[in-house]
């Protein structure tokens, strides 16, 4: 028998892993890459923006940098709040180090998509990441060039500078070269950025692409969605962990404090009623704690301020942008709850004009989580499944093919994705439940459109058909009543429009070219 072989342990940083295993974070090829580069630049940059309450003015540039090998320098600037130049080191080296740490929404949520395209960028090119910012009020501009040292997780300093500003600049400009493949990556990316200017009409967007094309979203309208806060935990989303995590960080004297400072929706009523039921914080008492916390039936739900929805006005904005359509409608759902986080359902219906023409079973779908539009992975999304398995079209009067689309937006402090690449939300109960009314809310206004264009329809059709017989009355009426007087056959064909035009509510015009085209036949 042979030796046993030994088995070799050691620890990696999340550097590595992520490393070791870019496809989990959407790198898995070339064209993947560069647009999951675009897309984690531009959605930092519209959280450092709109977040903030600033009108966004984002440029993107994709520029081609080596003749033979397929390496693209992708820079994204913003006009946002800036980094503190202390920050930036981490902020861009460090994985796993971010500001959205926190209960509030946010586009980006795990503090890895930058770092991923760094790393990514590092790989295949071994180029490292430039960063200009500063921020409002600052008087100099910071210059950093980085790159992330994969075993230890932390950032290495190539070059840093600083100079004085001559004019009030504030904002952020990132700077990754990568390997990519452009021709393969240009209509996802294309329509990454089309889809999320219809969400953000309040947005300058402008990117320059490799083929020299440029695409311009110009801001259409001056209204922005109110800027999310951040929020203490929920006691219906606590757990053990979560627990010692507060007790931890703060210095509270008594059980009482902890409840009433360490959490939303608690005061001294709530504290005393929770205090009757746990006595005190032993080990075992801390998971009764958690669990008395979770069953508390009158707490109050979790606080909306963390979450930042796009409101109706935003969406019929965006959808009248692109689609220009005959009917549109937009609705926000009332907040709701799970696992102890708000989420709100929105939903808008385009109908008619340039809206393109749906697939045989369903409309044209845009899915969105926290205003990011979510391109991949679509028949594995919770809209999806609701749109297909439990929606009655023809309830609201739509066959398909049909020029129809519908937009979704889910936003929270915690949206369910299936996977780190936040490409699909998945299944839960209480967002599919949201998800299938806020449909049937605005699908409803179109059933009701759609019913009164039919009505229009029909009576246009009798209007068209008893117009055909006005001159012909008219002349006999004429002959009759006038001895065939053509002033009294004018004034009577006008009469007789007149009142077809109100029984039936179609214009005269419309009438009088009926009138017209027998003429001509005749």
């Amino acid at each position: 028998m042979g030796e046993t072989p030994v088995e070799k342990y050691r620890a990696i940083s999340p550097a590595e892993f992520f490393y070791k295993y870019r496809e989990i974070a959407g790198f898995s090829n070339p064209a993947r890459a560069i647009y999951q580069t675009i897309r984690e630049l531009v959605e930092n940059a519209l959280d450092a923006t709109d977040a903030h309450g600033i009108m966004p003015d984002i440029k993107i540039s994709i520029r081609k940098v080596d003749e033979i090998q397929e390496f693209y320098r992708i820079t994204v600037e913003d006009n946002g709040i800036g980094i503190p130049p202390d920050v930036v080191p981490d902020a861009f080296g460090r994985v796993l180090f971010s500001s959205k740490y926190v209960l509030r929404q946010t586009r980006g949520m795990y503090g890895l998509g930058v770092k991923m395209a760094v790393l990514y960028g590092q790989m295949t090119t071994g180029r490292p990441v430039e960063v200009i910012t500063s921020k409002p009020g600052f008087k100099r501009i910071y210059y950093f060039k980085l790159r992330i040292d994969v075993n230890r997780n932390e950032p290495v300093i190539i070059e840093r500078g600083s100079w004085r500003k001559n004019r009030e600049w504030h904002g952020t400009i990132v700077s990754i070269t990568i390997e990519g493949d452009w021709s393969r990556a240009k209509p996802k990316i294309k329509e990454y950025l089309f889809k999320t200017a219809i969400v953000t009409p309040y947005a300058n967007i402008v990117a320059l692409t490799p083929d020299d094309e440029i695409i311009y979203y110009p801001r259409i309208i001056d209204k922005i969605p109110r800027p999310p806060l951040e929020v203490k935990p929920h006691p219906h989303g606590v757990d053990l962990e979560l627990l010692k995590q507060i007790i931890s960080s703060h210095n509270y004297t008594s059980v009482e404090e902890l409840l009433i400072k360490g959490f939303q929706s608690i005061g001294d009523a709530t504290a005393k009623s929770i205090l009757q039921q746990v006595s005190e914080l032993s080990d075992n008492e801390l998971l009764s704690l958690v669990n008395t916390l979770k069953s508390m039936k009158d707490i109050r739900a979790p606080s909306i301020k963390a979450i930042s929805p796009l409101g109706s006005d935003v969406i019929i904005a965006g959808l009248k942008r692109v689609f220009q359509p005959e009917f549109v409608y937009a609705v926000s759902r009332r907040p709701q709850a799970y696992q102890g986080h708000p989420f709100i359902v929105e939903a808008g219906i385009a109908y008619g004009g340039k809206t393109p023409m749906s697939d045989d079973d369903k409309p044209i779908i845009l899915r969105y989580a926290n205003k990011i539009p979510l391109l991949y992975d679509e028949g594995s999304d919770v809209t999806t499944m609701v749109v297909k398995e439990d929606i009655s079209w023809d309830h609201y009067m739509v066959s398909f093919p049909a020029p129809i689309a519908i937009l979704v937006h889910v936003c929270s402090t915690k949206i369910p994705f299936k996977g780190v690449g936040k490409e699909s939300i998945a299944d839960v109960p209480e967002v599919r439940k949201e998800i299938k009314l806020v449909l049937m809310d605005v699908l409803r206004e179109l059933k009701k459109y759609l019913s009164k264009k039919a009505k229009e329809e029909e009576l246009k059709k009798r209007a068209e058909h008893l117009a055909k017989y006005i001159p012909e009355v008219a002349r006999g009426l004429s002959v009759i009543v006038a001895n065939g007087s053509k002033d009294f056959e004018v004034k009577l064909v006008q009469k007789l429009v007149s009142i077809i035009s109100k029984r039936t509510g179609i214009p005269v015009p419309e009438i009088q070219q009926v009138l017209e085209s027998v003429r001509i036949g005749a």
